[in-house]
């Protein structure tokens, strides 16, 4: 889940601050007159637009005549286009009586039109008015007998509508045009849907989107109802969420960013309104409130005609504008606490302007003062010198007003008022303007850097269109920020920290405990609805068959597309060039990890506590900062990874104090020790996470039972014990075994030779600085080196019982796994698996998806596939997984037993699963560092060739009864182990005992601890 912000600048969405649910240029196909749309192509029509000189995307910006904003940028690293479509309103702009309506609408918006998911659309008109009617009544009614009378009715109706409905055929159309990350997010000032596509298939994607953002067609809405229900119930499980929430509740009294969330009250969700999501529609939904943003493989002038033949259809209309609230000085900490199962933490909220202002560019600054990920106060002061176990700010940055977050976890009796008064001393240190002088310049060659990265990333490139639509920034004015970002001086930071980091602020405390508020969504009686899943509209058809130019794949050949050489024996080097920017990234890849020995993972982390005999660990930070390079070691269970990253031209001075740490690096006793108490904590916190409890430690229990990668750790007595030689000696030992170096780079190790660079690049590169003679000089080994030790791999458990394992935690879902053990890997099977996974359980239009969502209501989120192994000689497993309300678990576990063992067959949706992954195989292209892990993904399998070939060549012919085979022997009727996480006194144990013998897990027996 993410939500695009200024290009690279970091967003805070990953940490749930959004709701997502869901020519030589074929760039599009020529407009055709047999478009199913009303209008009629465009006669060579001239388009305006504006650029803006030395932009490094080269983007166009159109409007077309009803207003629509276009954004296009041309980069043909792949044959495809990240698309956004933004709409300017969000959850600010919902009803006071209707919260989360932003949110909702933007499920509907997936359910298609009186045309796309259609059979009979009069019939079903007819119905849906009565539901629409019906739910009105509904609101307005307290009446408890009344209104589950009126539920009945809306759920007996529901089930007439959608016998002429066709379920998620949105979500099959952009799977046969070969679409990837069909979602949506919804935050406070926008709405974003969003495709990355085949550069083929634009006219398609173009004429389907315009066809819902035209109409709104509220079909199955009860069913998509009770997702957002499950929505609503996955955030009263998540602590951070409820502790953002109680956040913005203090530092906004007034504005919507406070007095109402995006997913919405419980109370405004059991009492919906139809009638008001039309009405939001109509209002916000027009063409000059909305853009277009797409970037990737495009013919600018094809791409705009196109758009226009569609989109340019859509009717304006006055938008009303939304007046913020003023919101009162705070002149004093607004204390709220937040209990729930997760560990301890406490979080610290400051008010600031919003993203337009001065004075948030400079906060930008500041939180990367505080925080960088490598020099920061944050970084350095606490979380180098592990004063906190973990310490961490981030700046939320909206159109009225923005907020800066800092937020830290406590060590083992440590205090969250401790916690909070570290956090503050660094912004004491801020005002004082008490950090290097360096630091500043550093973080502005580094924020370029960044950029650079990004500018690789179609998602980022349209993603920053619409940061700036969103914000109503002109282009211009949005590439300008970055050279008055790079005028920020530290008289600018000082005025701004002391202007705003005062006495009031937010303050909440988030403590391990029961949270006795949190409300229960209850679960209405569903009927479930039939999804007809081998019918398709008459729209569908005619999308489909509009023409466009055939693709073909370009699968890589590793002889080719990687160079090899030897730096001696023992020590091989492969590397792929890079045309496009000046930054590089190396690696050093080692066989053996934390199966053969666990003390390798506690030597990669104490690596960055340490230093040499020049630098300090925290200096050492600072050098490589000032370099534009970062540096990571990290343990698997299989392999090392040594890694350098950054600006090439800086490659030699980073790589030589790289070495000197990996060979020299100074003990420090106290750091060790501070690190071992910090994984102690660590350790008592993961026990109070449900996703590392499900996903790790009980999955590895029944994989392989109590001893297993997940339990193959350094006790606590031993942890204690360690001395800094112990881990020192793993360190320095790295380099004397037998190694790989993989690089990606501007370099060649070709001699006197001009590179073939892009128009951008001047690479002329002098003898000394080739790749293998800057390695040769600074990666200094033995003369012989070390054979790794044998692979150790753990034992699988056979899984021939049906089993129940389950696990307590104080949640309001309940999220299940079911695993089966499968062959071993053979890759043979790998064509028949993709296309069985992208059929059945892999995306929002397979049979799990619609089954269990869209006709049963029972899930907001179920998945299942059949997953290869990923080395040789391990073996694949069927995974299937549903979280959903703890009372719909009978219904649900029902549900996907019946679908593993008698899974429905339906040529429709095996047409459409052989259409996405031919038209995905087709438009993909592995690049960059890219190709080198793929040669490594493919090394362990025993490959020596592209296997997407083949996958791309056998699911042509493959048939619904290949399917059928393969699903009948190697899933169909296998014993299941279930793993169940949820709060015992919610679970239903008779409902569990049908599907074998019960046990219950302790923590201390899948955690080992």
């Amino acid at each position: 889940m993410k939500k695009p912000f200024l290009l690279l600048l970091p967003a805070v969405a990953a940490l749930g601050l959004t709701t997502q649910c869901q020519s030589s240029k074929p760039a599009a196909t020529a407009p055709v007159t047999t478009a199913p749309t009303a209008a009629e192509v465009p006669k060579a029509k001239e388009y305006k637009y504006t650029t803006v000189e030395g932009d490094p995307l080269k983007t166009r910006i159109y409007t077309l005549d009803n207003g629509l904003t276009v954004y296009l940028s041309d980069y043909d690293d792949a044959p495809r286009i990240q698309t956004y479509v933004a709409v300017r309103a969000g959850s600010k702009n919902d009803p006071h009586d209707a919260t989360g309506l932003a949110h909702y609408l933007e499920h509907m918006v997936f359910k298609g039109t009186s045309r796309l998911g259609a059979q009979n659309f009069g019939a079903e008109k007819t119905e849906l008015d009565k539901i629409e009617a019906l739910y009105e009544q509904y609101r307005g009614t307290r009446d408890v007998a009344q209104r589950k009378k009126l539920y009945h009715q809306i759920d007996s109706v529901s089930g007439v509508a959608a016998k002429y409905a066709v379920a998620n055929e949105y979500d099959k159309l952009m799977g046969a045009i070969g679409a990837k990350g069909s979602n949506a997010y919804t935050s406070v000032e926008q709405t974003v849907y969003q495709e990355d596509i085949p550069s083929n298939q634009v006219e398609k994607w173009a004429a389907v989107q315009a066809e819902r953002f035209d109409e709104l067609v509220p079909r199955l809405f009860h069913t998509e109802l009770e997702a957002v229900y499950e929505e609503k119930n996955r955030g009263l499980d998540n602590d951070f969420s409820k502790e953002f929430e109680a956040l913005n509740r203090s530092l906004f009294k007034k504005h919507e960013y406070g007095t109402q969330t995006t997913i919405g009250t419980i109370e405004h969700l059991q009492n919906p309104s139809i009638t008001e999501i039309k009405r939001y529609f109509d209002k916000y939904y027009v063409p000059n409130n909305m853009a277009v943003a797409m970037s990737g493989d495009l013919d600018y002038d094809q791409t705009i005609r196109t758009i226009d033949q569609y989109f340019g259809k859509l009717k304006n209309k006055p938008v009303p504008a939304f007046t913020p609230a003023k919101e009162d000085p705070i002149t004093a900490p607004i204390v709220q606490e937040v209990k729930g199962p997760q560990a301890e933490n406490v979080m610290l909220g400051y008010r600031f302007p919003g993203t337009m202002t001065k004075d948030a560019l400079v906060l930008r600054m500041i939180d990367k003062i505080l925080t960088n990920g490598q020099a920061g106060l944050i970084d350095l002061n606490l979380n180098q010198k592990q004063l906190v176990l973990e310490a961490q700010s981030f700046a939320d940055l909206n159109n009225d007003y923005s907020t800066h977050v800092l937020y830290g976890t406590p060590r083992q009796g440590q205090s969250l008022d401790q916690v909070k008064d570290l956090l503050l001393a660094q912004l004491d240190k801020v005002k004082k303007g008490d950090f290097p002088e360096w630091l500043i310049p550093a973080i502005i060659n580094n924020e370029q850097l960044q950029r650079t990265r990004s500018y690789e990333s179609n998602e980022a490139r349209a993603g920053a269109f619409v940061g700036a639509f969103v914000a109503r920034e002109d282009w211009k004015d949005y590439l300008e920020q970055f050279e008055d970002f790079g005028k920020i001086t530290k008289d600018d930071v000082m005025r701004v920290a002391n202007q705003y980091y005062g006495p009031g602020y937010a303050l909440i405390y988030k403590r391990t405990g029961k949270d006795t508020s949190t409300p229960k969504v209850i679960k209405p009686a569903i009927t479930p609805v039939p999804v007809n899943r081998d019918a398709s509209s008459d729209y569908y058809k005619q999308v489909l068959a509009l023409p466009s130019p055939e693709l073909q794949p370009v699968f890589l050949d590793y002889k080719k597309d990687i160079q090899q050489t030897q730096l001696k024996p023992g020590l091989p080097l492969y590397y792929t060039h890079n045309d496009e920017n000046n930054l590089f990234s190396l690696y050093y890849v080692l066989d053996l990890g934390t199966n053969n020995d666990p003390k390798l993972g506690l030597a990669a982390d104490y690596l960055k506590y340490l230093g040499t005999g020049k630098y300090s660990a925290a200096q050492l930070q600072q050098e490589f900062y000032k370099l534009g390079c970062s540096f990571d070691v990290s343990s698997g269970q299989d392999r090392v990874f040594v890694s350098l990253s950054g600006l090439d031209k800086n490659m030699e001075p980073a790589l030589e104090l790289f070495e000197q740490l990996l060979n020299n690096p100074t003990p420090d006793a106290q750091a060790l020790k501070d690190m071992t108490a910090g994984i102690l904590k660590n350790r008592q916190d993961a026990k109070l996470n449900k996703g590392v409890i499900l996903s790790q430690a009980m999955l590895n229990y029944v994989k392989y039972g109590p001893k297993n990668p997940f339990t193959n750790i350094v006790s606590e007595k031993e942890l204690k014990a360690l001395k800094p030689q112990e881990l020192i000696s793993r360190i320095k030992q790295l380099e004397t075994y037998e190694h790989r170096v993989l690089y990606y780079g501007p370099r060649t190790t070709l001699k006197a030779e001009t590179v073939k660079a892009s128009d951008s690049l001047s690479l002329e590169i002098p003898e000394a600085s080739f790749v293998n003679d800057v390695l040769q000089n600074f990666h200094k080994t033995p003369a012989k080196l070390t054979t790794t030790p044998p692979a150790k791999d753990f034992a699988e458990l056979p899984l021939k019982d049906r089993k129940v394992y389950w696990t307590d935690f104080n949640m309001v879902q309940a999220e299940i796994l079911f695993l089966s053990r499968g062959d071993a890997y053979d890759k043979a099977l790998v064509p028949t698996v993709s296309l069985y996974n992208e059929y059945f359980g892999g995306n929002m239009g397979s049979i799990v998806f619609q089954e269990l969502r869209e006709s049963k209501a029972l899930a907001y989120s179920a998945s299942s596939r059949y997953a290869n192994a990923d080395k040789l000689g391990r073996s694949n497993y069927q995974l299937s997984y549903i979280g959903t309300q703890a009372d719909k678990l009978p219904e649900a576990m029902a549900g996907m037993e019946t679908l593993l063992n008698d899974m429905p067959m339906a040529e429709a949706n095996l047409n459409i699963a052989r259409q996405s992954i031919r038209n995905s195989i087709a438009t993909e292209r592995i690049t960059k560092s890219d190709v080198l892990f793929a040669y490594e993904r493919a090394k362990r399998l025993g490959l020596d060739y592209d296997l997407r070939r083949d996958v791309y060549e056998q699911t042509a012919n493959m048939s619904l009864s290949d399917l059928k085979k393969f699903q009948e022997a190697r899933v169909k009727g296998h014993p299941q182990t279930v793993l169940v996480i949820g709060s015992k006194d919610r679970l239903n144990f008779k409902e569990l005992a049908k599907y074998g013998q019960v046990q219950q897990l302790t923590l201390k027996e899948i955690f080992g601890y």
